[in-house]
Order: structure tokens, then C-alpha cells, then sequence
């Protein structure tokens, strides 16, 4: 089985529409859709928006299915120039930019007392999904990083560390900590997100308006996956501490 995560409802509405022979569980309030797409079992689930929410489903969809794989989908805040409005972006690496041990003499992002800091996704994920030919705007690979906060001021000072520091090429709220609970249970991830904005003050306008297209670019990416990755072998990676 392959778990699909979106955030938020309207994050997920374009698979629950392509779902076929689909079964509803309930825990918690959150819906889980269990069916065929593609021809594969799959799960559909949102995740709750934010770093503790989208860990907390995440763990216990990985206790209750045992996936074979996760893959979280949605939008981002674009943090680099050539990244723009309608691309996708590939997580190669995820970090929690919010995460700040300076006085234990620790890099940002870095979890106190384990080698966790930048998570990689799953090689062959990641690799078969740079494959992927979305219908409009482009594909990168690049680092997410996660917070809990909608960045809305990366051209701030404060702000800086996101690209000076990080090296981030796009800022969002849930793929860092689901990248955590994946890496620790040793369950393959990768997270794929449409840009939405450039994380300077105009999501605002753009974010309602632009879901459909979003969920539409996450549904594709995903129906290109799911046969392809039922004929790869998947490897399970853990944080670096780099």
C-alpha cells in the first residue's frame, strides 16, 4: 500500500474523485479512503495542517497500514527566482527551518540529541519522479524547508537563514515532519510540492485560487508514480546530520 498525504481537504479531493472500490475509516475526525488507483492500494488522507498535526496522522497511519511507501503532496512557497508559480518541486532533502539549538552549539534544524537535520527522501522516489511531465511549468529538485509559520517575508532580514543558511528552494508547514516520522519508522517518502507563491505577501491572493490547479498537478504526478513504483524496490532512508 501506498499512503498519499495532503494537508489540507481540498488537498486531497482530486484523488478521492480517481479512487476506485473505495473504503472509509475514521479515527479522530480524520478520514482515511482506502481504494484502487492505478491499479494500486492506496490510502488517501489529509494530514492536518502544520508540523505536529501531520506527524502526529503520519505515525499512525505507518502503525495501523505498514505502507510500502508515503508521498505528501501540495503547495509551497517558492524561496529562489527560477522556481516559479505552477512548477514543481521535488524534496531531495527536508529540514525544520523553526528548529533552533543555539545554545547547545547546534546548526538550525538540527534535533537535539540525534544525527536528524536534513532528510533525504527516497532515492528511488525521487528519482522516478523526476521523470514526471507536469502539464504546465517545470520540475526541480531541491530543499524544503518546514515551519510553523506561513512565510510571507523571505526577502526580510529575519528571514535570510531560509536561503543563506539552509540553502532552502521552498518553505511550507508539514514535509519535514512527516520526513522525520518516515525516516525514523524507516519507511520510504517523498514529499512534491506546487509552487503557489514566492513566499513574499501575495499567497493571499493566490492560494484559494490556485488549489484546483495545485491538486490537479499532485494527482497527475501521483497516477505517474504509482505504476512505476510497483516495479521498483524501494530504499527506506535515514537523516543526516550534515
Amino acid at each position: 500500500m501506498i499512503i498519499i498525504l495532503g494537508a489540507m481537504d481540498s488537498e486531497i479531493e482530486e484523488f478521492l474523485s480517481r479512487l476506485s472500490s473505495p473504503q472509509r475509516h475514521q479515527w479522530n475526525g480524520f478520514a482515511q479512503h482506502r481504494g484502487q488507483l492505478e491499479g494500486q492500494d492506496v490510502l488517501v488522507s489529509k494530514s492536518g495542517v502544520g508540523k505536529v498535526m501531520s506527524a502526529l496522522v503520519t505515525q499512525h497511519l505507518i502503525d495501523r497500514w505498514h505502507p510500502q511507501a508515503v508521498i505528501f503532496t501540495g503547495l509551497a512557497g517558492s524561496l529562489r527566482p527560477h522556481i516559479d508559480i505552477g512548477d514543481t518541486l521535488l524534496a531531495a532533502d527536508l529540514v525544520q527551518h523553526d528548529l533552533e539549538s543555539a545554545g547547545l552549539q547546534l546548526p538550525r534544524g538540527q534535533v537535539p540529541y540525534s544525527d536528524y537535520r536534513f532528510m533525504p527522501a527516497d532515492p528511488v522516489l525521487l528519482e522516478l519522479a523526476a521523470g514526471f511531465v507536469p502539464a504546465t511549468g517545470k520540475v526541480h529538485r531541491g530543499r524544503i524547508c518546514t515551519g510553523d509559520q506561513f512565510i510571507t517575508c523571505r526577502e526580510m532580514d529575519s528571514h535570510a537563514y531560509l536561503t543563506e543558511e539552509l540553502e532552502g528552494d521552498g518553505v511550507e508547514m508539514e514535509g519535514a515532519s512527516v520526513a522525520l516520522v518516515c525516516s525514523v519508522n524507516r519507511v520510504p517518502f517523498l514529499v512534491a510540492r506546487t509552487i503557489s507563491d514566492r513566499a513574499d505577501g501575495s499567497a493571499a491572493d493566490n492560494f484559494e485560487a490556485f488549489l484546483p490547479r495545485a491538486s490537479r498537478n499532485s494527482l497527475d504526478l501521483v497516477r505517474f508514480l504509482l505504476p512505476r513504483i510497483a516495479r521498483a524496490e524501494l530504499r527506506g532512508a535515514q537523516g543526516s546530520a550534515e
